[in-house]
């Protein structure tokens, strides 16, 4: 069986690797790609300005998970940021369903995969520092 902070560790680096082309598409180029990937007019200075703060929030993050990847002691911290951040962004995209209606579907794709992984998230860390035989 593979140990746990493998498993973590290995969770932290895989979405960190998932995100990054993420964070990239919303604020490397928003004028090009936002349009051809949302149909979003991105502009407008404030738009581009919005997207390139969000592109900024999700590599601080991703910095974040690859280091607690490689540091025991920021392993759990950065699980945790992780659950928060992706069950966050479910939660909000659930809310705009039921306000807004049914987005594309590469946005309703983003939302399962955030509650996805929000969940493994919650199953890495549980029972996390309760079981004397289970290393963290």
């Amino acid at each position: 069986m593979i140990e746990r902070n493998t498993l973590q560790s290995a969770f932290l680096l895989v979405t960190a690797a998932g995100l990054t082309p993420i964070a990239l598409s919303y604020g490397f180029a928003p004028g090009a790609s936002l349009p051809w990937l949302f149909g979003i007019d991105a502009d407008g200075v404030n738009t581009r300005h919005i997207f390139r703060a969000v592109m900024g929030l999700y590599l601080a993050l991703v910095g974040f998970w690859i280091t607690g990847a490689f540091r025991a002691d920021l392993r759990i911290p950065a699980l945790w940021s992780l659950l928060i951040f992706m069950a966050g962004l479910a939660l909000g995209r659930l809310l705009s369903l039921a306000v807004d209606g049914w987005p594309q579907p590469l946005l309703t794709l983003y939302m399962v995969l955030e509650f996805a992984f929000a969940g493994i998230a919650w199953r890495l860390l549980r029972n996390v520092g309760h079981d004397p035989e289970r290393k963290n």
